[in-house]
């Protein structure tokens, strides 16, 4: 856990409950979808065209991973932002 001046930022509890809310089958299926469908237009954009020359590489799968990792991070920050909206 991360901690500022002696204290946690993040508690056990509050990580538990933000992975059970990310878990949730209608948030995850949500938040898979938002990641299929962003990353594969960040892929065309990004490396569409390193691929259709041929010129892909290992690092081009990375970068072509990440464009699908970041969106579902991202939009999971959101369904817990929500989420504590909601509640709120």
């Amino acid at each position: 856990m991360s901690y500022r001046a002696g204290r946690r930022i993040v508690s056990v509890m509050e990580l538990r409950a933000a992975l059970a809310t990310c878990r949730t089958p209608s948030n995850l299926r949500r938040t898979l979808t938002i990641a299929l469908i962003v990353g594969c237009v960040l892929s065309i954009i990004n490396e569409g065209d390193v691929i259709v020359h041929g010129n892909a590489t290992g690092a081009t799968a990375v970068k072509i991973g990440l464009n699908f990792v970041v969106p579902f991070i991202v939009s999971n920050l959101g369904v817990l932002a929500g989420t504590r909206t909601a509640g709120a």
